[in-house]
This record gives structure tokens, sequence and C-alpha cells, in this order.
């Protein structure tokens, strides 16, 4: 395993972070511990999972398995780096979503009991809400950080600009603010890297991709060894960009790469990003990620995979204007 920084902090983090998705819901819980039990072993420290995941609104049945495997001891909760979401509706009450300050208490406390741990290392918030005003969700957070429940703050899915408006509120009121964003990217979906990297490289966050093999479209379709099944998503994906996952998986093969493993080796060749999240649902898709570590893309390459999947130009305006 390799490490990194996380944006601009001190917090050493691996590569590849593991995400929890599928656990509960696509993995059992025994599978679950076993895929987990195995990243340790394979250097993983950063895993990261949110309060909606499940696949049953509003129970948290992801957080619980990891909360039973954490009990366990063994050292598991000293050895990762453990990060969290709040946002996402945990019940049928008026105040049981969003970013007020009473949600995030109260979802951070949640999300606590059934972790079974004392803190959260990176508590993100999963989605903007521009509803709430950022003092109120900055003086939440702070005092999260005060009472040691959490130690530091993320965001996912935000737009570049809610990324600045968040980072200059956090500095105006003395608070570290974001050190990372959580955004979906991968070379069939580019679109953050006409603002919202350019925001992170200036802000000094950190930047985790998910969806990095775009629902599966990028893990070999054609393949019938990697495990993956051929859902509605890749489905819909494959009548957009037939040709273009066919070019890829045939390029794979000139390399002599499984298309999985270029996908997210792609993903680590931008300097900008942290590190994508791998969401394994067997243990084969989690060993068979660990290649892509190895591969080092020359500029040949990834001229060839801007070809296939070509970004927005760069970044905002000259991606457009001039």
């Amino acid at each position: 395993m390799k490490y990194i920084n996380l944006g601009r902090t001190g917090l050493r983090v691996s590569r590849l972070c593991l995400g929890t998705m599928n656990f509960g819901h696509q993995a059992n819980e025994p599978d679950s511990f076993s895929i987990m039990d195995k990243a340790l072993n394979l250097g993983f420290n950063f895993f990261d999972t949110a309060n909606v995941y499940g696949g049953k609104p509003g129970e948290g049945i992801t957080e619980k398995i990891i909360g039973r495997w954490l009990a366990q001891g063994g050292q598991r909760r000293e050895r990762m780096i453990l990060a969290t979401k709040c946002y996402g509706s945990m019940g049928e009450g008026e105040n049981e979503d969003g970013l007020s300050a009473y949600n995030i208490k109260r979802a951070c406390e949640a999300s606590l009991r059934r972790l079974q741990t004392d803190h959260i290392d990176l508590y993100q918030m999963h989605h903007i809400e521009r509803a709430t005003p950022w003092d109120e969700i900055w003086q939440a957070m702070e005092q999260l950080v005060a009472e040691g429940k959490v130690t530091y703050i993320g965001s996912s899915n935000f737009a570049g600009w809610d990324i600045a408006k968040a980072c200059e509120m956090a500095r105006h009121r003395h608070f570290l603010g974001l050190v990372c964003e959580q955004s979906k990217y991968s070379l069939q979906t580019r679109m953050i890297e006409l603002e919202v990297l350019p925001a992170c490289r200036d802000y000094g966050l950190g930047v985790i991709a998910w969806s990095p093999l775009a629902s599966g479209a990028l893990g070999g379709v054609h393949t019938t060894d990697n495990g993956r099944r051929a859902g509605k998503s890749v489905q819909k994906l494959m009548e957009s960009f037939g040709s273009q996952i066919n070019a890829y998986e045939a390029f794979c093969r000139q390399l002599g790469e499984e298309p999985a493993n270029v996908a997210l080796a792609w993903v680590l060749s931008n300097p900008d990003i942290t590190g994508p999240i791998i969401g394994p649902r067997t243990m084969e898709q989690l060993t068979g990620c660990m290649r892509c570590l190895d591969i080092t893309l020359d500029e040949p390459t990834l001229d060839k995979l801007d070809t296939i999947w070509p970004g927005p130009g760069g970044a905002a305006p000259k991606a457009y204007a001039w």
C-alpha cells in the first residue's frame, strides 16, 4: 500500500479508500467482516461509510456492521481512519435530514453509537444544503470538534463555489474547516475538472473519488471473471457509451491490464486526487484492485485514454472561453 497526506493536513491515509456502501446490502455481515480484516492486512487505513448506507432507510445498517466489527478489538479501531457522513434522511421527522445544527448533532451522536466508537476521524457532509447558513453549520461542527467527537470535517458532492464559500466562512471563524471533498470522478465522469478540482487545489483540500469505475462500466463489462454484475446502471451506460467502453476494453487488452485496474490507475495519476474509493462486494474485488498501485500510465497512454474518454477540456473558464 502507498500513503499520502489528506489535503493540507498532516493525516496520512492509504491511496485506496475502502468504501462500505455494499455492506449489509450486497455483502452480508460475515463477508463484510472478512473484507475489512483483509483490507487492514493489505494496508488500507482509510475506511469510508455513511449513516444512510445499508439498503434500509433510517436503520444505519452499514455503520452497525462496522461497529460490531470494531467491537471485536484487535487494534482494529486504532489502525484505521474512520470516515462517515451526515445529511441523508434517517427518519420521517421534519428535522432528520439536512445540515441544521440540530440534525448534525443528532446524526453524529447516532453514528457514534452505531459505530461503537467515541470519535469520528473524518465527518463529511454528504451533500450541499444551501438552505442552512454556514455560520450555523460551522458552529455545530466546531462544537463536535471541541467535544472530541470529530477530528476533521469534509464535504461530498459540493460544487466548486460551495467549497470556496465554506472555506472562506471557516477562515473567518478561525476554524480549520474543510480538509477534503468526496466527488464522483472517473474516466467516464470528469466534470469536476472544471471547477471542483481547481477549488480543492487552491484551498488545500484532498479529493476522494467515488464511483471510479463508473458503476462498474469501467470494470470490464465483457469479461466474466471480474465478479461484477451488469446491473441496470451499467446497461444504461452501455446504451450511451457502448462504443467508448468497447474501445477502452480493447486498449486495456493491448496494455495487458484489467480494465478496472487501468481506470483506478488513471484516477491515481491525477495529482489532485488523494485516492479512489474501492467498494468491493467480494474478496476477489478487494484483492484484485491492488494491482492498480503498481501501474504507471505514461503520457502516450494517458493521451489515448483522453481520446477515448475526453474530459471537459481542463479547468474553467479556459475549457470553454479564452
